[in-house]
């Protein structure tokens, strides 16, 4: 969800005849954790075959045996929530409650798909319509068979659930390849999958880089899931152009929290604290521009200062957030403070010095111009930019012209909804921030450069199926769709339809 996040050099090839290796980090040390195998084209294309051939008995179980199967692996999963827990902050540097929170977050998913799949995608009526009323209509979704899921590290349970899940209870077999700074993750997951079904082929991960990725675009999957970078997004969906393959695209934001005069200040400060600098601000629908109208935006800004004064980063477990887990993102941090400030920007709370690898403490700024980086490119750090505006029409026309389009945030009492409905993205919290994501019936998604498609919800079970309509003749009529029909067949049927529609 920036433009360097999940784009790690590919290093030298191992003797051939030996798998290539590459190891997962611990960003607060630098230290390795584990080494992981670099699949080639070649293993991802035998992986993909596996789940292929795993994809009819998947199917075949029906939503009643799947719902089975996967409440299995949500309850081990509950069971070793602390184990998953601390893959997640090895890998990510995030603290274990944050960490604990993506597994609940998940388990949450994991059960409404499971539960409701048989509701949203199984076979329903459609009317007929009058011309047609001899036949009796239906839709049905069938799964589309094996889905790729590219994941990311920021949330690298909570956000590839979200399509993981989705499409396995849909009745698809899944693919899964984690971001090269979380294989750790993605591994156990899969391996708890394989202990919890007893069949190892309807959940696979391969792991490795760009190279990975780009092959599981090419193996023959029948959908693409992807999250990261709006400029990676291009490049997979280019590479499943060659084969006409769709994806799911969720990527980058430069979500606003918009706040009215007649808003509850302490709740809006916290919301902006938290929202921008949880997860040390890597957070795809993170709070990253606040406009504020004028009327109360010191007293606000005073509030947000005092409250992020006190956050603290750190490696230790009593620290509020963890360490920038990519460390060149680092620089993009620093150019964006950086930038805002020599163009007349203020920093109410830290500043340039605030960035000290892996670290970048809170940092607050105010006043700063809107085509400054900080305000039109995502950041991805502990950082947000507070501006004041006249009102709240003012407000949603600054918080529409970004090219993003994810989520965002109104606090208000009287306008909430109103405005929440004016705003150029895929989700809204109203007096609160982010609840979107933790509402499992919730399509979460965005416009523009923030992606499309959506998983969680009934649309994000939706999104990997195909819709399949079937019309069956009930009784025999006049048949217009032959040429043995009589001659005036089509002048009746005109004046018929001009009867009912041309009034």
């Amino acid at each position: 969800m920036t433009s360097t996040r999940d784009e790690v050099s590919v290093p030298a090839a191992s003797q051939p005849g030996q798998q290539d290796t590459f190891d997962s980090l611990d960003p607060r040390t630098g230290e390795a954790i584990a080494s992981y195998p670099r699949h080639s084209p070649e293993q991802v294309e035998a992986v993909v075959a596996r789940a292929r051939r795993a994809s009819r008995w998947w199917s075949d179980l029906g939503f009643d045996g799947r719902a089975r199967k996967l409440g299995a692996w949500r309850r081990l999963l509950d069971t070793r929530r602390d184990e998953l827990a601390a893959v997640v902050s090895r890998e990510t540097g995030k603290p274990m409650d944050d960490a604990r929170i993506e597994g609940i977050l998940a388990l949450d998913h994991l059960h409404w798909a499971a539960k409701n799949a048989r509701r949203v995608l199984g076979p329903r009526n459609a009317a007929a319509g009058l011309l047609m009323i001899n036949h009796k209509a239906t839709v049905e979704y069938p799964p589309v068979g094996v889905v790729g899921v590219l994941g990311p590290w920021n949330y690298p349970v909570f956000t590839p659930m979200g399509s993981i899940a989705y499409a396995l209870a849909a009745g698809n077999t899944v693919v899964f390849k984690p971001s090269e700074l979380t294989p750790g993750v993605g591994t156990w997951l899969a391996d708890t999958f394989t202990e919890a079904v007893g069949e190892d082929a309807v959940f696979q991960v391969v792991t490795g880089e760009g190279e990975t990725g780009g092959a599981l675009c090419r193996a023959g999957v029948d959908k693409v899931a992807f999250t990261g970078s709006t400029a990676t997004a291009k490049k997979v969906m280019a590479t499943c152009a060659e084969t006409l393959t769709p994806v799911l695209v969720e990527c980058g934001g430069k979500d606003a929290l918009l706040v009215d005069a007649d808003a509850d200040l302490d709740d809006a400060a916290a919301a902006v604290v938290w929202g921008s600098m949880s997860n040390a601000g890597q957070t795809c629908v993170g709070v990253e521009r606040v406009y504020v109208v004028d009327a109360v935006a010191e007293e606000l800004l005073d509030k947000v200062a005092a409250r992020a004064a006190q956050v603290r980063p750190g490696g230790e477990p009593d620290a509020q957030y963890g360490p920038i887990t990519m460390p060149s993102q680092l620089d993009v941090i620093s150019g964006q403070i950086d930038d805002a400030l020599d163009r007349g920007g203020r920093a109410v709370v830290g500043g340039r010095g605030s960035v000290r690898a892996p670290y970048v403490d809170p940092v607050v700024l105010a006043d700063v111009p809107e085509d400054s980086s900080a305000v039109t490119d995502e950041t991805f750090g502990p950082t947000v930019v507070v501006n004041r505006v006249r009102d709240l029409d003012e407000a949603v026309e600054r918080a529409n012209a970004s090219r993003y389009g994810l989520g965002a945030a109104v606090f208000a009492k009287a306008r909430g909804h109103e405005v929440a409905r004016r705003l150029r993205c895929g989700m809204v919290s109203v007096n609160g921030v982010i609840a979107f994501a933790g509402i499992p019936s919730l399509p979460f998604g965005g416009v523009g450069d923030s992606g499309f498609g959506r998983i969680h919800g009934a649309d994000g079970l939706r999104e990997f199926t195909r819709a399949l309509s079937i019309s069956e003749r009930r009784f025999r009529s006049v048949n217009v769709m032959t040429f043995d029909r009589p001659g005036w067949v089509v002048k009746v049927l005109a004046k018929l339809v001009s009867a009912i529609y041309g009034r």
